[in-house]
């Protein structure tokens, strides 16, 4: 914001600067609005010129891009109209160099005088401030930007549904450790080796007889038999 303001600030100078420099002198005591645009394409010459077609013609039309560049905020146009400014400005420094034969820079009134210099201060002036403007699309992004920081983040984006397998993330590469919605069976303990398993047995072990309860067993569990008393 205070980019395009203080750039404005320096493009609408310049363009005062530029606006104003043909009604002062250029050129042996002649002011600008005394050569005509024609002229800077054909040839200097002596024949006076009206005010609306003389160079102060491009002049306005670079100073009407200034302010619909402010307006816009667009850079593009200032630095334009400061291009202008200097294309017709060293354009008539060319054509009055080859009508005297050489340009001079004097104090006593001869040679090039203020209102050149105003002309080029003019539209440096404008390519500076064309420079200093932020332009319409940093406040732009600047807006975005700070909308986004006042947005609450979630910490993690739920995946798609071709990309279950990267849930929950781990940041870390590979496949993730639960590939199935559905949970993993539970493994049973580890209780030791199987006695009635033979690959397990270390050893071979007797065959077990009947024991009290088994249904081939004939004797009474509840009144097991007793041994006859010793005569």
């Amino acid at each position: 914001m205070i980019r395009n303001i203080l750039g404005s600030l320096v493009a609408l100078a310049g363009a005062a600067s530029a606006v104003l420099s043909p009604f002062r002198d250029w050129y042996d005591g002649r002011a600008g609005q005394d050569y005509r645009v024609r002229d800077l394409f054909g040839g200097i010459t002596a024949t006076e010129s009206g005010v609306l077609v003389s160079i102060l013609l491009p002049f306005l039309f670079a100073a009407l891009l200034v302010i619909a560049g402010v307006v816009l905020r667009s850079r593009i146009a200032v630095a334009l109209a400061g291009l202008v400014v200097l294309g017709f400005t060293i354009l008539w420094m060319v054509r009055q160099g080859q009508a005297e034969g050489a340009l001079t820079v004097g104090g006593d009134g001869a040679g090039l005088q203020v209102g050149v210099a105003n002309a080029l201060a003019g539209g440096v002036l404008m390519l500076i401030g064309a420079l200093l403007m932020s332009g319409r699309g940093a406040g732009a992004r600047s807006r975005a930007r700070a909308r986004r920081e006042r947005e609450p983040v979630e910490p993690y984006a739920a995946p798609p549904a071709d990309q279950v397998d990267t849930w929950p993330p781990t940041q870390e590469p590979g496949m993730s450790t639960h590939t199935s919605p559905w949970p993993e069976p539970e493994v049973d303990p580890y209780t030791g080796p199987d006695p009635h398993d033979p690959r397990t047995r270390s050893y071979p072990q007797a065959e077990r007889g009947p024991e009290p309860g088994d249904a081939e067993d004939p004797r009474d569990p509840v009144h097991p038999p007793h041994r006859p008393p010793e005569r």
